[in-house]
């Protein structure tokens, strides 16, 4: 029950941000175009601030070994994900069954799950939830952009993305033990400062303008919610139960809570310029953000419990 308050409390906090971008939305303070500047700033630079940011730290073979183990993780998660949505869910639109595949499979783990590590787990939990966002990175630009084109696709997004890009400059300086000198570590710490708050802005301005009637009454976007928000989470956490005992808890906790989080905003970006159901995808994501404060508490308190 401790847990379940705590993790509870600080969900509850980032809900308040999310109402605040609510606000800023209904008041005309902030519109569509300012939102997509946001969302530029906090995808092309607080992100990899932030990235590097959490690799200033003294090298550490077990770190660096938890980490290789949480990248190991993530991708097995996906890849669980993928077959498991396949095989669950259907639909006899194939616009539609498009779209559900992708909000089973993707959380969204750099908006929601890096805030939510942040405020439960601190900067080491942080440090490992970067390796669920980067594969998360590899999988939607690969197999998630195939599925939505209906075809086989590359992207150099695949390789070349905020998420590499803070990779790049953090991973040498964490190998050598480096620290920025401070007239750049310190602009970089308050840069990624922001990404809690920013976030959770944007995703809330995000939701008070979404329609939730194409979700709410297919059944297979419910499938598809609660395949997102309860069964892949639960499953991860079964998976890793038997291992609690050798990998470290913090990093089992990180990727869990990464699991966690509600549709990826990508689906709906990917849907719209791929000419599928665009509604249904703003649906399940805004649906699933909103069950996500009851949850999330659920789902992590529980793995806070038994990992």
């Amino acid at each position: 029950m401790e847990n379940l308050l705590a993790v509870a409390t600080q969900v509850g906090v980032l809900f308040v941000l999310m109402a605040a971008g609510a606000l800023c939305r209904i008041s005309g303070l902030i519109d569509d175009s300012a939102r997509k500047g946001m969302v530029n700033l906090l995808i092309l630079v607080v992100t990899p601030c932030l990235i590097v940011d959490v690799f200033q730290r003294p090298f550490d073979r077990a770190e660096l070994s938890s980490l290789a183990i949480s990248f190991s993780i993530a991708v097995a998660v996906h890849l669980a994900a993928i077959a498991i949505a396949y095989l669950a869910v259907r639909h006899r639109s194939d616009s539609t069954r498009r779209v559900l595949l992708l909000s089973a499979v993707f959380s969204n783990a750099g908006f929601m799950g890096i805030p939510l590590e942040q405020a439960i787990l601190g900067e080491r939990g942080v440090f490992f939830g970067i390796a669920y966002v980067v594969v998360f990175n590899f999988f939607i630009w690969s197999w998630g952009l195939a599925t939505m084109k209906g075809e086989a696709g590359f992207s150099r997004t695949l390789v070349v993305n905020p998420g590499t890009a803070g990779l790049a400059v953090g991973l040498p300086l964490f190998f050598l033990s480096l620290r920025l000198p401070q007239v750049l570590a310190s602009p970089v710490h308050h840069v990624a400062a922001l990404n809690t708050p920013l976030a959770m802005i944007i995703v809330g301005h995000y939701l008070a303008g979404a329609k939730l009637a194409s979700a709410a009454s297919d059944p297979a976007a419910w499938l598809a919610t609660a395949l997102r928000l309860a069964g892949l989470p639960l499953l991860t956490t079964a998976c890793l139960y038997p291992f609690r005992a050798v990998l470290d808890r913090t990093m089992m906790l990180a990727i869990v809570t990464a699991s966690s989080a509600p549709v990826a905003a990508m689906v709906s970006m990917l849907a719209s310029k791929y000419g599928r159901d665009v509604d249904t995808s703003v649906g399940v994501i805004s649906a699933s953000t909103l069950l996500s404060i009851a949850t999330i508490p659920c789902i992590v308190a529980f793995a806070m419990e038994i990992l």
